[in-house]
């Protein structure tokens, strides 16, 4: 697959409109009637899409590293309200402005955004005209995987920028300057194109086509569909403030009914299985891209491109056995996360990682280090996991999971609960919990979670950041529940409780011991929880582990003020939205603008 992403060359053109969204292609050398009627040059004009994935400040660069933090369980590296108003740091803190420096560029990932959407309305046009999908079953999953690409790259122009351009036919003169369209309108399409695309496209593993997680089967049309309704009936932050919209053919339990269906369907099917959590992050750093398992689509990155493991995963500080690349960790854990597991839960400890692979070589050989209380790293995506060693300087190669079966039960018992039937959410989440938790803790949040809707609602919230913390879904859920501000002002007052070591942080240790060894594998770590400091326990690795005041000092305590105060700067709920940079505003012929509550910092 990855040798397959490549610019149709023969038939797109890289000469572009001049367009206020976009850097279009159009179809040139070949008539269309030639490149849509032959299915392996058809394929080729849909896995274009992929390249505008993959460009250097598209979601390469650029969506992926900074649209995820900050939330309530991730952070970007460096936090500061001292530099609030830095490029990178108004990105993350709710304070982002439209000329901003990593951003207001052509060739950013919004321009690349609409790119890929045209390349995608090319193969949608050519391949319904010319295709014979009546006929030609493969040519019908190409249809599908189409509109559901064009779907994927719609789904996150419309969570970073709200109200856009709606581009659903190729670009021509008559429609080169289109001003914001009501998200409604686009949701709604989406929900229409993603249905017609479930009776095209074939289950995971159900063709040659669909053995791979790098090309869409039904498994994920169906769960992107879910996906896309949740957002449609959430809140989000429109011209006139932060709500739902008013649309009745998107109130909430519309979109609920949607969202229930399309998982339950996915689940009953089979043709996707969960298995093991750590296994699921293992196959994705070796490019284990089989399909049947727990993931369902990757956006697919060459060994040589993609920044995946470089923002979201292990920080190496030098080059090592386990990489050439000294990355990782541009995007950090928030402290708190650690302390909001259950100390049993396996998830934790693969989640959030409290050290980093030190700069000290031992006859070449790394080890750990650790890393420090506000510079925990996430821990799903390691080098060491590896079977390949990466030499680029900047890219990883290892693919972003854009969904895995997980979401698809949480989001069956979000839906389930939502209706009514807090019972049958139950059902859903039980599979999720029991592969993390020993039998007697999920039997206790059964009876925890079971108590009431509201009651499970709360677990849903509390589940999914501990299920996908470090995969940048949380400032999206936190945004669509309408509960963004709460939790965030929650996250810094537990930030500042965990810097006092006060309330249920009252009683952790001052120190952090950590077994020093070069084998990935063996790593041991003591201290980080409350009653870890037994002296005999200490006494008996005296000389093997390194220590460290995990509080830091009085005069230089490892969380401060200016740190936990960096989290956010103005009201998250107003601001979760990125404003259309000025170079597109000021190309737009006058018809884009970003009136509304867009970046307005508060000091």
């Amino acid at each position: 697959m990855k040798n397959q992403i490549k610019l149709a060359i023969l038939s797109m053109s890289l000469v572009g409109l001049a367009s206020c969204d976009m850097d279009a292609p159009s179809i040139s050398t070949l008539d269309e009637s030639s490149v849509f009627a032959t299915y392996s040059l058809a394929e080729s004009e849909v896995m274009s899409i992929h390249v505008s994935f993959g460009e250097t400040n598209s979601y390469r660069g650029r969506f992926l590293p900074y649209y995820g933090v900050n939330s309530d369980v991730e952070m970007g590296n460096g936090m500061s309200y001292a530099d609030r108003v830095t490029d990178k740091q108004s990105l993350w803190n709710y304070s982002t402005m439209p000329g901003n420096g990593q951003m207001n560029t052509t060739n950013n990932a919004y321009a690349k955004f609409y790119e890929g959407i045209e390349r995608a309305n090319l193969a949608i046009k050519g391949i319904r005209q010319y295709g014979n999908i009546e006929a030609n079953a493969n040519m019908r999953h190409l249809l599908g995987e189409a509109l559901t690409l064009r779907a994927v790259i719609y789904n996150d122009l419309l969570k970073a920028w709200g109200d856009v351009p709606a581009r659903f036919e190729p670009n021509n003169s008559e429609n080169m300057y289109l001003p914001r369209t009501n998200r409604d309108v686009i949701y709604k399409q989406l929900l229409e194109d993603l249905k017609e695309a479930e009776g095209y496209c074939y289950w995971a593993n159900e063709n040659a086509i669909t053995k791979t997680t790098e090309r869409v089967n039904k498994d994920f049309v169906k769960a992107l569909r879910a996906r896309l309704a949740l957002y449609a009936g959430g809140y989000g932050l429109r011209g006139d403030g932060y709500r739902r919209s008013k649309d009745a053919d998107l109130a909430p339990e519309k979109m609920y009914q949607i969202a229930k269906e399309e998982c339950e369907e996915v689940i009953a099917h089979g043709s996707s299985k969960l298995g093991s959590f750590k296994d699921n992050f293992v196959k994705l750093c070796q490019d284990n891209v089989t399909a049947g398992g727990e993931s369902l689509w990757e956006i697919p990155f060459s060994a040589g491109r993609g920044r995946v493991l470089y923002t979201w995963g292990l920080k190496h500080n030098a080059k090592d056995q386990y990489t050439q690349q000294a990355q990782g960790g541009a995007n950090r854990a928030l402290p708190t996360l650690y302390y909001d597991f259950d100390s049993e839960d396996i998830r934790r400890d693969i989640t959030v990682v409290p050290y980093e692979w030190s700069k000290e070589l031992v006859n070449g050989n790394a080890h750990v280090t650790l890393s420090g209380l506000n510079k925990m790293c996430f821990g799903k995506l390691r080098y060491e996991w590896m079977k390949r060693i990466v030499t680029s300087t900047n890219d990883d190669g290892v693919n972003f999971q854009y969904m895995r079966l997980a979401d698809v039960y949480l989001m069956a018992a979000e839906a389930e609960n939502e209706l009514g039937n807090t019972a049958a959410a139950w059902t859903y989440m039980k599979p999720v919990l029991d592969r993390a938790l020993p039998a007697a803790k999920v039997a206790a949040l059964q009876t925890k979670y079971t108590a009431s809707q509201q009651a499970f609602r709360e677990g849903i919230y509390d589940q999914r950041a501990l299920e996908f913390a470090g995969e940048a879904l949380r400032k999206a859920d936190l945004v669509r529940w309408g509960i963004i501000d709460q939790k965030m002002a929650e996250a810094k007052a537990k930030l500042q409780a965990l810097q006092t070591r006060s309330g249920q942080y009252e009683g952790l240790p001052d120190k952090v011991y950590l077994k020093t060894v070069e084998d990935a594998d063996a790593i041991e770590v003591y201290g980080l929880n409350k009653g870890e400091n037994d002296a005999a326990v200490i006494n008996a690795f005296e000389g093997n582990w390194e220590n460290k005041n995990w509080f830091g000092t009085a005069d230089k305590p490892s969380l401060t003020d200016d740190m936990i105060d960096g989290l956010y700067v103005a009201t998250p709920s107003l601001n979760c939205l990125w404003p259309i940079w000025q170079c597109f505003i000021d190309a737009s012929n006058n018809m884009l603008n970003n009136d509304g509550n867009y970046g307005q910092l508060s000091d």
